[in-house]
């Protein structure tokens, strides 16, 4: 088992990663639960595959559980839903004490973590994400959201679990292209700073993808590693250190916005598009060499994501998807900093970046 240390100041906490750990939640989840029984949350997916292991799990460790499970996908992460973990965890007394868990992806994570947030103004809780976006991402770091008209992960909480539980196993039960936009994750850990792992992504990635398990421990292990040092430098984004984590993900947004959050783009996969944009403009921009942004487009397109705004076949303009970008989290007195590179491995913050010329380059880009 691949122990990983989050430390986050006055709330530190482990991710353990091991193929089979979801079978022996109970005995890793009992110092954690104070009660005989907990609330657990997943979804109609999640369930049907992992509810009976978990729960005899649980109750081999004497903790009774309560289940809520919720419809899978994007939509899931929306006002009613949230209101109906909230009633859920406060219909089984949690207290404040306590600790609920998340069973599934980034929607569960994201949403039970954000109810947890505010149930009895902050519970414990324990994430066991299921996808591989979720165990290389979304489960580390303690942002909790959902999402809104507006935008995505719009509202939310800064929130960090007791424990992660990543299960490489789990990614077994996965539809190819949903672990492909987990994928996407792992690659922006070597364009974010570590070029030597974004060699071993070339080198490695069909592998991962094919399902071998020890690339996937591999990889798993090396983007939380990653994140878990970013976490821990700058827990609440203050210093812009932890922003370099949002690389792809301006862009991405705004194409899950046009495309209305729906299974037409799923997260990873807009953040994989997002980060070859990230790429071109940053060439545009004169920063970046055009042979290293083909490098990232190509390896994204090896992976079978998507490398080309034109393929998506979006009925708007470069302006139309830069508006969406105005409801961006980051934006700071009326600017938007951008996740730029100077080659791979070298990612930095611009705060300099004129919206008109994104939305130029987007028009070009939507053509082809």
């Amino acid at each position: 088992m691949a122990v990983i240390k989050v430390d986050i100041a006055n709330a530190p906490y482990e991710v353990r990663i091991a193929a089979g750990i979801l079978a022996r939640a109970g005995e890793h989840c009992r110092p954690f639960v104070r009660k005989d029984h907990v609330a657990v949350v997943t979804d109609e997916n999640v369930a049907a595959n992992w509810r009976g292991s978990v729960e005899s799990s649980l109750a081999a460790a004497g903790i009774a559980s309560h289940w809520l499970v919720l419809p899978a996908g994007e939509a899931t992460k929306s006002w009613h839903h949230l209101a109906q973990v909230v009633d859920f965890l406060l219909a089984h007394e949690v207290e404040r004490k306590d600790c609920v868990i998340a069973l599934g992806g980034g929607v569960i994570g994201d949403l039970t973590g954000f109810a947890a947030s505010m149930v009895k103004r902050g519970c414990g809780f324990i994430q066991m994400p299921t996808t591989l976006l979720a165990q290389v991402d979304s489960s580390v770091g303690g942002k909790t959201a959902i999402n809104t008209a507006m935008g995505k992960n719009l509202v939310g909480a800064f929130h960090q679990p007791a424990l992660v539980l990543a299960d490489p196993a789990a990614l077994g039960t996965l539809p190819l292209r949903d672990t492909r936009a987990g994928y996407a994750e792992v690659i922006k850990y070597g364009l974010i700073d570590d070029p030597a792992f974004f060699e071993w992504c070339e080198a490695n990635g069909e592998r991962l993808l094919a399902g071998e398990s020890a690339a996937r421990e591999t990889a798993i292990a090396r983007s939380v590693a990653a994140k878990a040092r970013i976490v821990a430098e700058d827990e609440k984004e203050t210093t812009g250190v932890r922003a370099l984590l949002n690389l792809g993900h301006t862009f991405g947004h705004a194409l899950e916005a046009e495309t209305g959050f729906s299974d037409r783009l799923l997260h990873g996969e807009g953040v994989a598009l997002g980060m070859v944009l990230a790429a071109r403009f940053s060439v545009r921009q004169g920063l970046m060499s055009g042979q290293d942004a083909e490098r990232v487009a190509g390896h994204v397109a090896a992976a079978g994501l998507p490398s080309s705004l034109a393929s998506l076949g979006l009925s708007c303009d470069g302006r139309r998807l830069a508006d969406h970008m105005l409801h961006d989290k980051k934006m700071d007195a009326g600017t938007l900093p951008f996740l730029l590179m100077r080659g791979i491995g070298q990612t930095f913050l611009a705060k300099d970046v004129d919206l008109a010329e994104v939305a130029a380059f987007l028009d070009e880009q939507l053509v082809g």
